[in-house]
């Protein structure tokens, strides 16, 4: 399995009235990832300060990788007064609908 697709799909509560500030935080540069397939953020329509974040990635090392960047880690660094809390968290196995 160490060549399968690995995702993350996890729930971010921003600080009430930041959703538009964290959002546009963790958008800038997530094309610049490497092996990163899809990052996906999404506004949860029954919560003001939801965000929804789904990740696929051509292995889980390449995201624990990441997780390494510079770029990466100033975002989290930037991003962490903005969040209220992570209410959801699950990793999956991307199995269709991802291109390598």
């Amino acid at each position: 399995m160490e060549d399968a697709l690995y995702g993350m799909i996890g729930k971010i509560k921003a600080q009430p009235g930041k959703r538009a500030e964290l959002i546009a935080l963790l958008s800038g540069g997530a094309a610049d990832m490497p092996g990163c397939i899809a990052y996906l953020i999404a506004e949860d329509l029954g919560d003001a300060d939801g965000i929804w974040i789904t990740e696929v990635w051509k292995s889980k090392q390449f995201h624990a990788d990441s997780l390494k960047l510079p770029a990466v880690r100033d975002a989290i660094a930037r991003g962490r007064p903005l969040i209220a809390g992570f209410e959801t968290h699950v990793e999956t196995r991307p199995v269709n609908g991802a291109a390598r």
